[in-house]
Order: C-alpha cells, then structure tokens, then sequence
C-alpha cells in the first residue's frame, strides 16, 4: 500500500489489485475515517478527500492503515441483478475474437455466460467499470481512440466491461450496444450500474422503449430576458459534492470566489445558483423591477439611456430597462446574482451545469427568460476589492502538489515541466485548459495507467506530452499519468486565466509519498 500525494486535502492510495482496492474501500466505508468527505475507487486506487480543514499527513495513513479489510466473498454476497439486452454488432468483435483465440460465436457465449459486477464508476455519470467471472476477458485499449463512441455501446477493455451512458470519444473494444438507458434522470437513483450491482447480458428481443428524460426546468413569467450573448450562459453554484457513486463530478463555479461575492453582494446566501458568464458581450432586458450584482472578470457595465454602472456594486433595473455588459480586458468568467434568487430547478441537489456529464440546467442563450425565485434576503452592500486577474500575454504562477504520478516521469523531465511556460490554448474549456509548451513531457515507457481518481486542478500528460489542467466539469477517472496538481487556494485565479496568457507551475515540495 502506498500514499501518494495529491493536494493538502487529497491523497491517493494505491493497492496490487481490484479486489484489495475494494475491500479497503469496504472497511473505510464501515468504519469511516474522521475528517474524510468522499472516496472515489478505482482499479487499484483509492482517491480519498477531506473535508476542509482537515489536512493529508501520516496521521490519516495511519487512520487508513488500522483499518482492517475483509475480502470480499464473492458476487454472491451483492443481492441486486439486472439484465441488460445486447445487440452483437460492435466494430471491434471480429478483433476481440482474434485477441482472446476465439470464434465470434464463442465470444458471445462467453460474455453471456459471465456474471458481471460493478466495481466503481467513473469517465461519465452511469458509466459502469464491470468485473466479470471469466479470466478470458482481458483485453487492450484500442492504440487509437475514436472520436466518437454512441451512446449504449458494450465494450471491453483491461479486465473490464462497460457501456457508454452518452455518446463521447473512447478507447476500449466495441462489442454490441444495448437500447436500455444507462442514465435516467427520471429514475431513483438516474445511474443504473452502481458499485456492487450485478449484471447479465442477454441478445436484445424486440425494442426497449425507456428514454433518459431531462428535468423539467420551471415555467415562470421571466424576470430577465438574455436577448444577446456572444457566448452560452450557465447556471452555476458550488457544485454537487458526493455523488462518486454514479460517477459524477462535482461541477461548479470555476471562480468560487466571484459567485460568492455576486451573491453577498444581493444578500443571497453565498451559495445561491448564479449566472457564469464566459467573456461577453452580453446584453438583458429587465421585464420586472431587480437587483443585481456582478463579480468576476467584467468591470463595465451600462444601462441604455441612462449610462455606466458600478459592476461592483448592487444596482437596480426597472421593467423595461436593458444592460449591456462588456467584454472584460482581464479574466475569463463573470457571475451576475440575482437579489432573491434565480427560479431554477436542481438537479440531484444542484443547479451547476456540468458540461461534460450534460447534467443541469440547459445553457442560456439569446432569447431565454429568466424566472425570479423572490426568496428572503439579506441587505445588499458593495463588494470586497476583487483579486487582479491575469491577461491575454501574461504569465500566471499557479502553485502545484508534484504528484500522484510525478515518479513516471524522469526528474529531468519534472524539473523541464516546471521550467516551462505553457501557453494556453484556445482549445480549452470548464473540462480543462489545453496546454502548449515547445518540448512535451515524456516519460521512458509508454505503460497504461488503470483508470483512477482525478481532483479538478489535476495535470495530466496525455501521449502527446502536452499537458490538460483540469478544471470543475473533468471527468471523475482518468487513464493517463498526474504529474501535478494545482492547490486549491489558486483554482479560482486557473478558471480565470484566458487563451493566449502562460502558465508556470511552481512545486511547494519535492514528490515523495506520504509516510507514516
């Protein structure tokens, strides 16, 4: 068992294997660790998080160490079955009969026969990483992934076997797909699959009729109206915490900071659904008398016919009057707080827009009204200095955790990843900044990292050796190395940094595991 560093708040343990990994993740479960606020499985790691100030060291190692894990007795011990109705047609069938030495019928009987078990979840909400009874199975990822993968696709990759909940880019072995609904938002729970439930594929007779529905989003008379954006508008909060369990990511403002202080500024709670704003242009006309505030990166504001605005401080808007918010010349993102609340409807406790699960509110675009949930509220007061943010052509220092992979990569090339200046890529998004630098990061072998837990701020080296920082919509589990991973502390200042700016990473320490 080793503990590998990931931020103050974060560690990753790593195990020989699946089983050891899930019968640690059993005991801390039972017994919980004091201070833990979620752990996220994988194939053998366990990514554990802390509640705010509580912090990593050797005292959770060795809280995590007294557990003592009881071996799993086998999927017998889990009750629930489900049956899934498998068309055999995938792309890569004919290739995994030739992988594992058999006919296509063969590998259709076989894969039937298993009994499959679902260990964790991750890459999207309701994908389903599945363990089954039959050593055969074991299988490499494609050498390139494709571009796009339907949604129901049965494939297979390592020792696993899932099936693509949404239609996304993949790597693993496309056997057959299935009309059943891996994700559901109008079922309790939306995911399927989770952790410990049972599986069984059987051929597909006749057409499955259930269709993931979206949640309705309340129907009010609008209190603002977008009538102009350059850019979608989100609904953002501060994400949904623990939901690993259907593999979904927490989500959220990428600048906390700001939507807390749209908020304060109106008396909403800190917390309350706001509008994130991606640079602008952005124009809205009031239909009822509000009150609203902006934080972030813009820092002019007008009303028509009546002139500028302080965007740092509450102001009023009458029936009729229309403001203009301009571009800022720093920073990326914006959050406009509506005194009282937006009428929005969560989704699984929230009202964050995860852009990468598809889950939350739909985008706002020019033409949407926008509801007023007239709840209570507190005075109203100018905002706190807001923190200087970077611009396009600045170099933006970001202090980093070296590690979970740090050791994968040779200490020349940690000390090169450090000593460059990455340039930010117009390719990046609330998933991740995309990363350029004139010399990638390489590593001396090119083995495959099994899926495992990934923090937002993490920096993984893809096979491009071009680095991906992630930021609040990431995906829950990765497969390719973590050199790195931002602090916490500096989040709010990565989600503002724009295209064409530099990133330097500075360690806070050498890498070293976590000891007791």
């Amino acid at each position: 068992m080793r503990f590998l560093p990931v931020s103050p708040r974060a560690v990753l343990v790593e195990l020989e294997d699946l089983a050891q990994t899930l019968a640690l993740f059993d005991a801390l479960t039972a017994d919980p660790v004091a201070g833990v606020a979620e752990i996220v499985p994988a194939a053998r790691t366990l990514l554990v998080r802390l509640a705010p100030g509580h912090a990593t060291g050797p005292a959770l190692v060795e809280a995590i160490m007294a557990r003592q894990p009881a071996m799993r007795q086998g999927s017998d011990a889990v009750s629930e079955m489900v049956e899934i109705p498998v068309t055999y047609d995938g792309a890569d069938l004919a290739d995994v009969a030739a992988h594992l030495g058999l006919s296509v019928a063969e590998v259709i009987a076989a894969h039937q026969a298993a009994t499959w078990q679902v260990a964790f979840c991750g890459f999207a909400p309701g994908f389903a990483y599945m363990t089954g009874d039959d050593p055969r199975f074991d299988l490499p990822r494609r050498p390139a992934p494709r571009t796009r993968i339907p949604a129901g696709s049965v494939a297979l990759a390592g020792r696993f076997c899932g099936i693509y909940p949404q239609e996304t880019p993949g790597g693993w072995q496309l056997i057959g797909r299935t009309e059943v609904p891996m994700w559901d938002l109008a079922r309790d729970p939306p995911a399927l699959l989770r952790p410990g439930v049972r599986a069984r594929f059987v051929p597909a007779r006749g057409k499955v009729t259930a269709v993931p529905r979206a949640v309705p989003q309340p129907e009010a008379t609008p209190a603002l109206t977008v009538t102009a954006t350059a850019f979608p508008i989100l609904f953002q909060d501060a994400g949904r915490p623990g939901q690993t369990g259907q593999g979904v990511a927490a989500s959220g403002a990428l600048d906390l900071g700001a939507l807390r202080r749209a908020n304060r500024a109106v008396g909403n709670p800190a917390d309350a659904p706001a509008l994130e704003i991606t640079l602008g242009p952005v124009r809205l006309r009031a239909e009822q008398a509000v009150t609203l505030a902006l934080s972030g990166a813009m820092d002019r504001a007008e009303i028509a016919g009546s002139g500028p605005v302080d965007p740092r401080a509450p102001f009023a808007l009458d029936a009729g009057d229309e403001v203009l918010l301009h571009p800022p010349a720093a920073g990326m993102r914006s959050y406009l707080a509506l005194r009282g609340g937006f009428e929005v409807a969560p989704v699984l406790g929230s009202a964050a827009t995860d852009t990468l699960a598809f889950i939350g509110p739909p985008e706002v675009t020019a033409g949407t009204g926008l509801g007023a949930a007239r709840r209570p509220a507190q005075a109203v007061a100018p905002q706190p200095p807001s923190p200087a943010l970077p611009r396009t052509g600045d170099l933006v220092t970001l202090p980093v955790t070296l590690g979970p992979r740090a050791d994968w990569f040779t200490p020349e090339m940690v000390a090169q990843f450090l000593a460059t200046d990455w340039l930010v890529t117009p390719q990046s998004s609330r998933v991740g900044i995309r990363l350029q630098g004139d010399q990638p990061v390489t590593r001396p072998d090119a083995r495959e990292l099994p899926s495992e837990g990934t923090e937002t701020g993490a920096i993984q080296i893809p096979h491009s050796g071009q680095p991906v920082l992630f930021l609040a919509d990431h995906p829950l589990t990765g497969g390719y190395p973590v050199i790195a991973t931002v602090l916490p502390s500096a989040l709010d200042l990565a989600g503002q940094i724009p295209p064409g700016a530099r990133i330097r990473f500075a360690a806070t320490a050498p890498f070293a595991p976590i000891l007791r």
